[in-house]
Formats: structure tokens, sequence, C-alpha cells
């Protein structure tokens, strides 16, 4: 990495040091470079001081915090739901239902076989492009553990005790941060990704926490598209968040 000519100010820590990442394949739209941004971070960082990083568009990933740099490409929007205004659609609705016999509970960050079985499962389905099909065990429970953040992970078990999903998020003062979800993927038909997503906005709600943030939405990527079916959806650009998405995502 190269440092940056800015320093990022925030009141919780005034000068974070911000470092570029070297120009590489873009993972969501071909033909393009991407680089992004990263704090240069000295040891855990406060719920407060996360909060005011996912407030400027930063998210995080094993032990770093991130956010795109392409100086050409402004095509990654960071968006969140605004809990207090969120309202399930009809569709919505019946995937809480259908999906009702599910026992969600949070679990001990210490990934076993079953987890890793079932994350090589979803990565060879829905990612095998992506790299991460190949992971190691190791690498696999570096991934779950290996954090700067306060981390939860959660489980989705069926009533015969399968596992059936796995989410990982992290706590911060303005909210929850989806940091990574992986599902059988063979139970389409449950859209355990989108029940997910409802099951991290109702424990936003039980904790008091204002938001839920997505990540990055990107318009022309049909991965991203589930995203933009949450109401209440905001999303950070021009200095800001927004409750409609920026005319103009490439300049």
């Amino acid at each position: 990495m190269m440092r940056a000519r800015t320093m990022l100010h925030t009141p919780a820590s005034p000068f974070l040091p911000l470092y570029a990442t070297a120009p590489h394949p873009c993972s969501y739209l071909p033909g393009r470079r991407a680089r992004s941004q990263v704090i240069a971070l000295h040891g855990p960082v406060s719920t407060a001081l996360h909060a005011q990083l996912l407030d400027h568009g930063f998210r995080r990933s094993g032990p770093f915090i991130y956010r795109p740099w392409c100086h050409d490409c402004r095509a990654c929007v960071p968006v969140r739901v605004a809990v207090a205004r969120f309202v399930p659609s009809r569709t919505q609705r019946r995937i809480v239902a259908r999906n009702a016999h599910l026992d969600w509970r949070e679990v001990s960050r210490q990934p076993g076989d079953e987890q890793y079985a079932l994350f090589l499962r979803y990565q060879r389905a829905r990612h095998p492009d992506g790299g991460m099909d190949q992971d190691s065990p190791a690498q696999y429970a570096q991934f779950i553990r290996d954090t700067c953040t306060d981390s939860r992970l959660f489980e989705a078990r069926a009533q015969d005790g399968t596992l059936r999903l796995a989410s990982l998020m992290d706590v911060a003062d303005s909210g929850l941060s989806a940091v990574y979800t992986f599902f059988d993927p063979d139970r389409a038909q449950d859209s355990l990704g989108t029940w997910a997503i409802l099951r991290q906005i109702a424990l936003c709600q039980q904790l008091g926490l204002p938001y839920l943030y997505l990540g990055y939405w990107i318009a022309n990527c049909p991965k991203m598209a589930y995203k933009n079916r949450f109401s209440a959806l905001q999303y950070f650009y021009a200095h800001r968040w927004h409750d409609t998405p920026p005319l103009c995502l490439t300049t």
C-alpha cells in the first residue's frame, strides 16, 4: 500500500492516516479497475469510532476498515436501512412466515466443520469466481475470528438441528453492520438471504439501534439488486446520507 495524502478527521479520533491500495480488477463490474482507502489502525476500534466510520461510508473486512476509492468511478454507494421507517413488503412478510420454524441465535465465533462446509457450498454455488470457494479451514476461521470491532455471529438452524445460515455482523453505536451472510444454496425457495436481513433489522429494533448498514450497492450489478428491495433505504454520496440514489454513479 502507499500512503494517501489525506487524513480522516472524526470526533472520536482526530487523525486517522489513510492508505490507498494498488489498482486491482473490480470484483463487481467486469473490465474495471478498483482501489480502496484503508485506515491505518493501532488497536481495536471503539463502537463510537466505528459508528463514525460507517457514517463516512467505510466498511470492515477482517482486521481492515476500508471504502472504495476509484478515481474514475463512483458506482459503489454505501447503503443503510433507517430502521424506524422500515416497513416490510408483503413478500418479505411471507418470507418471515415461511422461515418461522428456524432457530436464530447468537453463537460463539469459534467456527467448526459444519459452518465451514456450508460456507464452501455457498461460495461454490453463488460466487464460484470469487476465490473464497478455495479457502482452507484455517482461512475460514480467520475470516470469522479476525476483527478489530465488536463482532457477533448468528446461526439459523432447522428443527432437526441442520445449519441453514450463518451471519457475521458488527455492532456500532449507530447500528449493526452486516459483514457477511452465507446460507444453504439448495434452499432457494426460502429466500434465506432476505430473511437474514429482516432478522438483522429486527435485532436493530431489539437493541434500539437506528440503522442497519448493508455495505455497498451498485446500480448495474445484478448481485446487488436485493438491497434496493428494502424500504427506508438510504444512500451515502456527496458527503451525506440521502433517501434517494444518486443520479450519476460513474463520475
